[in-house]
Order: C-alpha cells, then structure tokens, then sequence
C-alpha cells in the first residue's frame, strides 16, 4: 500500500511539471506577438490616423521640400516589462500593441521633433508624447538625414561647383558634376555635422561614381551649411583641396584659374583597373567546375518558427529588428525556464582619424542612419545557407508606404564542425576503453545592416548546451580619404591616391538577464595567488592560485571601465535559487572582444556616447531606461537626450532585476588586404552567455545526437546512437564506423 502511495505521489509530481512545463511553452508562445514588429496593416492604420489630425498639418515624407510636416518613423512601442511579464508569466491578456513614431515638424516658426506613442492596434484611435527621461527635448538639427535633403544636397553641389567645372574635369580625370554622363562625381557626407549644438553644417567629400565609389575620393572636400529648410539659403564656408583650405568654391576657382593653385592630376579612368571591385583577378587555386561544401538537412529542419516565436533544442524565444537598432531578442527561455527577458543591439559606432577634414571630424554613431532598417536582401547560399528560412522585414522609415525588405534575416541549424564535447579513453596498450562525442549543431538567427559603406552581420547563435553567443561580424568597404603624406600617421596608403582611415568599432548591447527571475545579483571572481607550507612536505612550499569572489552591491561598482582589467568571471546569479549542488544558479559573461575608448571622458562628442566609457556597466531596470543610445546622437553628440551615464547611480543592486550593458569592439588599422572590402575572419567580436551551475550537469546531455564507442571482440566496435545509422544520401551513404586501435608500422 505504501509503495502504491509513493508510486502515485511521484507520478502526480511528473504529471504537474508536464503541465506546468507545457502551459510555459504555451505562455511564451503566446505572448511573442508583444514583440512582434508592426505588420503594414498596422503600420498603414497608424499614418492614417496621424494625417487625419487636422492640427498636425502632416504631408507626404518624400514631398520635395524640407519645410514640411512629415513621419519619420513608425515602429514598434515595445510594452513595459512588467505588463509583458503577465501575459508571458501567467498566461494573462497582453497589452495593446502600440506604435513608436517619429514626427518632423518642419513647417512652424519653431521647427521640431517630436515623438508619439500611437495605440491600440490595429485600430488606433489614441496617441501621447513620448518622452526621455528627465523630459530632455529633442534638438530639430539633430534630426538624421532624410532622402529628400540628401537629394538637395546633390543639386547643392552641382550648383555650386557648376563654376568649377574645368578644375573638375582637369584633376578628376574627366569628372564632373554638370553634364557628366557616366563620368559623374557623388558625395560622401560625414557627422556629426558641426562642432557643437544647433547646428548642422556637413563636411562632404567628392568621390567618382563607380563601382566601390568608397575608395575613389578625388581629392576635394567641401563644408556646407544646410541648417536652413530651404535649399536656396545653404552655403559653402571651405572647401579643402591638396592640403590648403579655401573661403568657398569662388576661392578655389580664383586660384585655380591664376594658376597660384598646385593640382594634383588624377589620371583618366580606367575601365580596366578593377581594385574596387567584385571582379575575380590573379591566379585562381580551387577547381572551378565543382561546388565546395555544403549544409544539408538530411530529414528537414530541426528547429520550428512560428511567425516571430522560434524554438530549438530546449530554446524559446521571440525576436524582431527595430529599425532604428536593428536585432532583438525576447524572451530566452532554455528548458523552458527564463534566462534573459530581452538581449538587444543598442548601438554601433565608428569613430575615424585622418589629416583631411572629413577625416578628422568622421564620427559615425549608426542608429542616426537608422541601421535597423539598413536590413536588405540576404544571399542564398552567400550571407546563409540554402536550407536557411529566410523572413522579410517591413520598416517604415523616411517613406510614406512600408518598405518591404525581402528575405532580409534568416534563420538556419549548422553543424560547427567541431564536436561539443568528446572524448578517447586509451587503454594504453594500442586500444581504448571508450570514444564518446557529440557533435555541436548551433541555431543561428541572422541580419545584416548596410550602413553607408560597412556591412555589419549580426548573429544571435543558440548552442545545446545552454550557452548564447552574440556575435557581430565587420565587412564592406573601407572608409578612406584622399592620400596626404602627413595622413599616413592616421591610417594606411591602400591605392595610389587613396588612404585607409585608421578607426574603433564599438558595439553595444542590453542584456537584461532574468536567471530563474527578476532577483538578480552580480559577483565577479578573480584568481589571487598564496603561498604556504606544503603540509605533506614541511621544507617546501605550495604556490598555487586561490579564488577571490566580490559581490557588487551598487550601481557605481558595477560599472567597469576600459583601461582596468575585467574580472576574470563576471556571473549573474540567482541569491534565491540554487542547483542540486548547493550554488546558487547563474549565467556569466564572457567576452570576445578587443574594445577600447574612442575618444577621453570629457571630449566634446564623448557625451552622445558615454556608454563607451564601459565594457560592462550594470543597472537595476528602468522602464526610463530603456535604450542606451537615440537616432539623434550622430546629430547632436554634444547635449544628447540619451545620457547613458545618467543611469549609473549608486542604487542597490543586490537581489534585483538587473540590466548588463556589455560593449565590444575592435581597432581596424586598414591594410592593402582590404581592398577591395574588408573580410569578416579575424573581424568579428561578441560576447557569450554561459552557464553557471545553473543546471546540476550539461544540459546537452539530453541531445540523442551522441555516439559511444566500445572495442568488442576481433577488432570489431559496439556503437551505441540514438539517431538514425545513415545519415542520407545527400551528405553519406555508409553507416558510421569507428576502428580506435592504435600501432606501431
């Protein structure tokens, strides 16, 4: 009767944690759609309701003039944690969906930009100021570049050069602005567009308008004042020319045609000079007939999508990509049990030297060329394998329609061609004991964002073992300017008339972990050497490292700056929950990452981006706090409406919910060997999230993926697997076979 008791008891137990698990997946399932981009439905149903408030006066964004009012973005309003946390938690309704959007008013006495949460959907029918935190206001000059001022900002510069067509053709080698046919010159502009507030004056440098136009600067650079909303008002206040500076085209021209300037003559194009380009040159050491390798999934897909909610070996999650940040990820759940609420691009800068203008003042801060919606068309078989399940991506950004971005993010299962674990067990007499192994197959969620010249790859990487990998990956073109003698303290000769700039990518990224809740704390653990008497051996000693944990209580010491030493491990723990060992649970951080400060505290633009002070800072959660950064950092660095160091107090941050902002980045020295584009090995830097005795052993262990090899009789092995004995004819035919003797010959 007893044993019929403890039978029934442990079969109640099983049957209430299959519930209990089964109703988590379900609430996880049912509340990815809180974190769902917004549909063109919704997105439609928004614009329309702006334009039918007749006080706003709203006219199409891509109407010619800059004197208008106009949406700049509509986006997602991603619902405050704690309303989400009803709905993922306790199956309760979710939120209404709301809208993030972005108005211009350009056309009042006093131009501004102001932002609107816009709900519900799909029938607003309300909106409210969006605010940041402490009310900062948003500057109207800090506002990103439109399509329509980048098209005034070419027909400014025809105009304005128009007089200086002879010197163009002369040192150009036959380039031009006025009736240029297909030798045409275009502009790069960089930013932050001024040296302090209020202001918006751009330097711009000319380039030939060919294939890879990035690397052909052509050795004029010119300041323009476009702070005015009409075109007619803008004007030139330098232009740079061969190491000399001038009061404006008129200037250049005058000396140009006394002959007091000294030109520099750019040779004529050549069609056949291929440096910038994609075009296959030299000598060729792979067979060209054959395809190489490829992913295949012998029996289909292993992982399940379901609109934005993906689920992979024990992993749960639910994504979307921001248009002004780009990738997000909410919700992570392994085994069904919460490890982070939302993992999330917050920013990316690149911040250059050189000896021109242009190339001293470049400072990109890439959210205010809104590097979201920079998510085009991934290549099959290229930027993801053919087995991929590629999504479109719809932004409405700076257009009066949604844009519809095909197959613009990814989704795929790879093996890593590495095992996860393995192990050979010798015998030590020409045979073994044992081989075990299993291999590593990762999910891997991936987007790209173009901005201007760089092409960031930017991947969220799910391995069975429980660990996470944010990773982000650098290629595209170079950012150079025109070679000066003096600029090769500043970069790289990488073409006859052409230097690579010298820069420091950062990247950075909210990490708000939940390990098994909201109730976090953070320790960090450092090795500290003794020294002591061998006790087994009086007259000698014992040197040997020794564990130093130190528990972070506040805000101020959690914030870890660049030039001190991180702790060797960074763990995130649960002070309340604690494994079958007796440790309480936690995941650490670690790094992949070879980042430094781009510019001193206290620099004119370091304030846009004080987040950079930082490899590591962790805050108690605000729902004020956020995003780290804004769309109008690269237009006003100087007094930003998002201060990052106004988060870092000295609140408590012992049994909280905390947020991590990790930072990564590396220092690019250009070389010939990024010509014609940077490659991505070497270049791509991150962080991992690992497990910290947060389970009692490796959860992977549940994978049947795994092999076990025992020697039998006559040479012959017992293999043990748990997954078919043949692959498929598309990788192999033969079964899997394993010999493990080892001998002299």
């Amino acid at each position: 009767m007893i044993a019929a008791m403890r039978i029934f008891c442990l079969l109640q137990v099983i049957w209430l944690a299959t519930c209990s698990g089964s109703r988590s997946r379900n609430w996880a399932h049912h509340g990815a759609s809180m974190f769902a981009d917004l549909t063109t439905v919704e997105m439609k149903a928004v614009r329309a309701y702006l334009h039918g408030i007749p006080d706003m006066k709203l006219t199409n964004a891509r109407d010619g003039t800059l004197k208008k009012n106009s949406i700049l973005l509509i986006e997602l309003h991603v619902p405050k944690k704690v309303e989400a946390l009803r709905a993922l938690d306790n199956g309760q309704a979710k939120p209404p969906r709301e809208a993030r959007v972005v108005v211009q008013f350009g056309n009042q006495t006093k131009p501004n930009i102001t932002e609107y949460i816009v709900s519900p959907m799909p029938y607003p029918n309300s909106h409210r100021v969006n605010h940041f935190k402490a009310g900062k206001p948003i500057s109207f000059d800090s506002r990103p570049k439109t399509n329509v001022e980048d098209a005034h900002i070419y027909n400014f510069l025809q105009r304005a050069f128009a007089k200086a067509n002879n010197f163009l053709l002369e040192t150009t080698g036959g380039f031009s602005f006025t009736n240029c046919s297909k030798w045409c010159l275009t502009f790069i502009d960089v930013a932050p567009r001024g040296l302090g507030p209020g202001e918006r004056r751009t330097w711009i440098m000319l380039h030939k308008s060919v294939d890879g136009f990035f690397l052909h600067p052509v050795g004029v650079e010119v300041l323009i004042n476009h702070q005015d909303l009409d075109p007619n008002k803008w004007t030139v206040e330098k232009v740079w020319y061969n190491q000399m500076y001038f009061n404006g085209v008129d200037h250049l021209v005058e000396k140009y045609e006394s002959g007091e300037l000294e030109i520099v003559k750019l040779p004529n194009h050549n069609t056949d000079d291929l440096f910038s380009t994609y075009m296959p040159r030299g000598q060729s050491n792979t067979p060209t007939n054959i395809y190489g390798p490829k992913l295949v999934e012998p029996q289909g897909p292993r992982y399940r999508v379901d609109r934005n909610f993906v689920e992979y070996a024990g992993w749960s999650f639910a994504y979307r990509v921001s248009s002004s940040t780009g990738i997000q990820i909410f919700d992570l759940r392994f085994n069904r049990e919460r490890i982070a609420y939302e993992i999330s691009l917050q920013e990316a800068i690149s911040f250059y030297s050189g000896d021109t203008p242009a190339g001293m003042q470049t400072k990109y801060i890439d959210s205010g060329w809104f590097m979201g919606s920079s998510s085009f068309e991934l290549a099959s078989g290229i930027d993801c394998p053919e087995i991929a399940s590629f999504v479109d991506l719809y932004h409405y950004q700076d257009s009066d329609k949604p844009v519809r971005y095909r197959n613009a993010l990814c989704i795929f299962e790879m093996t890593t061609a590495m095992p996860l674990r393995r192990h050979f067990d010798s015998n030590l007499r020409g045979s073994y004991n044992f081989y075990g192994g299993l291999e590593n197959t990762v999910l891997v969620l991936r987007t790209t964002s173009t901005v201007y010249n760089y092409d960031y790859i930017w991947d969220f990487i799910f391995y069975q073992n429980g660990v996470v990998e944010a990773k982000i990956s650098a290629t595209g073109y170079i950012h150079g300017t025109f070679f000066t003698p003096n600029g090769l303290h500043y970069g790289t000769k990488v073409n006859q008339h052409l230097l690579g700039n010298l820069h420091t990518h950062l990247i950075h990224y909210k990490v708000d972990l939940d390990i098994s809740g909201r109730q976090n704390s953070l320790e960090t653990l450092n090795l500290e050497f003794v020294n002591f008497t061998n006790p087994w051996s009086p007259k000698n000693s014992v040197v040997q490292s020794k564990l130093r944990r130190t528990e972070h209580k506040t805000e101020r010491s959690a914030a870890f700056r660049f030039g001190k030493t991180l702790p060797r491990y960074i763990n995130f723990y649960n002070p309340n929950k604690k494994n079958k060992w007796g440790y309480q649970k936690g995941y650490r951080i670690q790094f992949n990452s070879h980042a430094h400060s781009v510019v001193p505290r206290g620099s004119p633009e370091e304030k846009g981006i004080s987040w950079s002070r930082y490899p590591l800072a962790v805050t108690r959660y605000r729902d004020s706090e956020g995003a780290s950064s804004s769309i109008y950092a690269q237009g006003d660095p100087w007094e930003p409406v998002v201060n990052f160091e106004d988060y870092i107090n000295n609140e408590d941050i012992v049994n909280k919910d905390l947020v991590a902002w990790v930072t990564v980045g590396f220092l690019h020295v250009p070389h010939s060997e990024d010509i014609p584009n940077t490659a991505t090995p070497g270049n791509a830097v991150g962080f991992f999230l690992r497990p910290f005795n947060f389970f009692d052993e490796d959860p992977s262990l549940s994978s049947r993926s795994a092999i076990i090899v025992r020697p039998v009789k006559d040479g012959k092995s017992h293999i043990q697997r748990w997954t078919p004995d043949v692959v498929g004819h598309c990788v192999t035919d033969k079964p899997f076979y394993y010999n493990g003797t080892y001998a002299e010959v």
